[in-house]
């Protein structure tokens, strides 16, 4: 796919990690990246993920939850030994990844936060996250997710998908 090259691309083909991408037409209008992603590719929204960029006891962590479940930040503080956490400001998060927001990948950013996959992700043989760009998903499976983005496993998610 020429012209659709990112940090996170690179990465994947530089490991040689078996993956899809889906480039799909952003609408930007649309509220929800995550939710359009679903949509414009007709995918099973219990299958995407969201990356979303929080601060925890002051430094930056990422969270990838299902686009059907909210982040627990208390969780996410957990799962990385923090005490309290809130969202990033957009403008540090853009600045710490490398990516606009609405295109954060939790893979090949430009300095190495700390990644929390939400545990429902071990559930599919593969799952789909921003591949780097507004309109650009991977498909991947998750335990490639996990090791290359250095992540731990937890549950992280305010709300699971009831979908098995």
């Amino acid at each position: 796919m020429a012209g659709k090259g990112t940090p996170a691309t690179a990465l994947l083909a530089k490991r040689k990690v078996a993956h899809t991408l889906h480039a799909y037409e952003h609408d930007p209008r649309h509220e929800s990246y995550g939710t359009e992603a679903a949509e414009a590719l007709g995918l099973d929204p219990d299958r995407v993920f969201k990356t979303l960029v929080a601060e925890v006891d002051g430094r930056l962590t990422v969270g990838v939850v299902p686009i059907t479940a909210q982040l627990d930040l208390k969780a996410l503080a957990a799962a990385v030994g923090g005490k309290k956490a809130r969202l990033a400001d957009p403008a540090a998060a853009q600045r710490a990844t490398g990516y606009v927001v609405g295109g954060i990948s939790p893979l090949g950013q430009k300095s190495r936060l700390p990644v929390v996959v939400h545990s429902s992700a071990t559930r599919f043989p593969t799952v789909y996250c921003s591949a780097g760009r507004r309109g650009l998903e991977v498909e991947l499976a998750p335990a490639d997710l996990v090791a290359l983005s250095g992540a731990t496993v937890a549950d992280i998610a305010a709300r699971v998908p009831a979908r098995e």
